[in-house]
């Protein structure tokens, strides 16, 4: 039996956790626009999962998990600026991006398995 929801994908998993992180780090960080704008890519990671799991085949999944995977490295080039502007220290950077190569490596893994199936 397949997996019937979103919601037990770990890749939206790990996508949400990720999301979680990004707003504790940046929730006082003065700087609104950045601040709004990881946060909201780090949504759209989970939200393009969601949306595209939903969808009629696996090629619109794929399609949406590469979109996923595109916000995903968004956030990890805003990552490299946060800590180049000193709003995250070296560690929590480090952190950081190994839990956002972990979401990505997941979503590739996700997307080859969907294309082999097509």
């Amino acid at each position: 039996m397949g997996i019937q929801k979103f919601e037990d994908l770990i890749a939206w998993q790990k996508a949400q956790d990720l999301s979680l992180e990004i707003y504790r780090k940046f929730e006082s960080n003065k700087d609104y626009s950045f601040r709004d704008q990881i946060r909201r890519a780090s949504i759209s990671i989970s939200n393009n999962i969601s949306e595209g799991f939903d969808r009629s085949s696996n090629a619109d999944f794929s399609r949406f998990l590469y979109f996923s995977l595109g916000s995903a490295s968004e956030v990890r080039s805003m990552l490299h600026l946060a800590n180049r502007l000193g709003y995250l220290n070296n560690n929590e950077f480090n952190t950081i991006l190994i839990q956002c190569n972990e979401v990505s490596k997941i979503i590739r893994g996700l997307i080859n398995s969907l294309n082999t199936k097509t």
